[in-house]
């Protein structure tokens, strides 16, 4: 496998995460402290935090994971077109 597909995989593994993070959330029983739940809410956090102190959720919307996909779906396209045309 070549470096430039593996981060691509890297990108494809954190946006599911991200994805699972959201239908999770929609459950009203999930303890968020305890593990694995606590790494989930941590690791996404990264992503969804930074969105959701520029845009703060609208009523009980909050937009910030729509915002961080297109983010980080336009980083992973970016790194790989640049891996690739490097040659790894």
């Amino acid at each position: 496998m070549s470096a430039s597909l593996a981060v691509y995989k890297l990108f494809d593994l954190i946006m599911l995460l991200m994805l699972l993070k959201i239908f999770l959330s929609w459950l009203p029983n999930i303890n968020w402290s305890a593990q694995p739940f606590k790494f989930l809410n941590e690791f996404t956090e990264i992503f969804f935090g930074i969105f959701r102190k520029m845009l703060p959720p609208i009523g009980y919307i909050d937009f910030s994971p729509i915002i961080a996909f297109i983010v980080v779906r336009m980083v992973q396209i970016g790194i790989y077109k640049l891996l690739v045309t490097v040659g790894l």
